[in-house]
């Protein structure tokens, strides 16, 4: 399993340098990782099409709408 190092920006493009927050979001990909590689394990075995598997999540994805506005650099809602 390839890791990569996420690199998390905010609205003005600058990185994220809290390091609290870094580890929360870099566990919470790690997490989705190993979920979703599960859902495409078991798809497969189960006789799925892997290109249909990859539309259905990333159309799951695409689907979820964000339950807060954007923080601009000084905390106000975007």
């Amino acid at each position: 399993m390839k890791q990569t190092c996420q690199i998390w920006k905010k609205p003005d493009g600058t990185p994220v340098s809290c390091t609290e927050k870094i580890m929360v979001l870099n566990e919470n990909y790690q997490e989705i990782r190993e979920l979703l590689q599960e859902a495409f394990d078991d798809a497969i075995l189960m006789g799925c099409s892997k290109a249909q598997v990859r539309e259905i999540y990333a159309d799951l994805v695409n689907s979820i709408e964000f339950t807060y506005s954007e923080q601009t650099t000084k905390g106000e809602k975007k």
